[in-house]
């Protein structure tokens, strides 16, 4: 699907469908943005601007919650990713930053490999599990990873931009699994050999990775 004129708000971190962040809006333009976007209920697209310049691929965002309004037009809000996207080309003419973008579908997965997506799902569960259990000392039940995918997983993890602009622009679930499978593998053997791995930050709810 394309959509045309579609708000997009350049920023210095990677949205993951499923991830919540706050945000401070202060700039006149993205006050625009916002407001209109909460009057109709609409959604907005985070890019990441790396340092090699504005990513292709983004991931649409809504205003879950305001969390303080001030009189200058300035506020904190939370946003929940929902869907990747695809910006095509860049719009100027409007009073924010816009494009038109291609949400992006998941590329078929193989009937035949039923058995391998659950087997690497269910290592990805354990991994995730054990990573929760070493940082927080409490390990997630079987109930609470049986709905978590892998951007679900991920939501909750602290770990570099780039890491995760990677992770969003996969297409499949199943390498989505095997990535973050991997990913909180080898933060655990990483913890495992750090001195400091008991004075890891605690914030938003989410574990830090340094």
């Amino acid at each position: 699907m394309i959509l045309d004129r579609f708000p997009l708000f350049p920023l210095g971190i990677v949205l993951l469908p499923s991830e919540v962040v706050p945000l401070h809006i202060f700039e006149e333009r993205y006050k625009t943005m916002i407001r209109e976007c909460r009057s109709g209920d609409g959604e907005f697209g985070i890019v990441w601007l790396s340092d090699d310049g504005l990513r292709e691929i983004g991931c649409t965002a809504r205003v879950t919650q305001v969390l303080d309004e001030f009189e200058d037009g300035r506020s904190n809000i939370l946003v929940a990713g929902s869907r990747p996207f695809r910006l095509l080309r860049r719009i100027d003419d409007m009073a924010y930053p816009a494009g038109e973008i291609e949400l992006l579908d998941e590329e078929a997965e193989d009937p035949d490999a039923e058995a391998a997506e659950l087997e690497v799902a269910a290592e990805a569960h354990e991994r995730y599990a054990d990573l929760v259990e070493q940082v927080t000392d409490e390990r997630p039940s079987a109930d609470d990873l049986e709905d978590l995918d892998a951007f679900g997983m991920a939501a909750t993890i602290e770990f570099d931009a780039a890491s995760k602009q990677e992770l969003l622009e996969l297409r499949s679930e199943h390498e989505r699994l095997v990535y973050v499978r991997d990913l909180f593998a080898k933060t655990i053997r990483r913890l495992a050999q750090s001195e400091e791995a008991g004075e890891l930050a605690r914030s938003n709810g989410r574990i830090h990775i340094s």
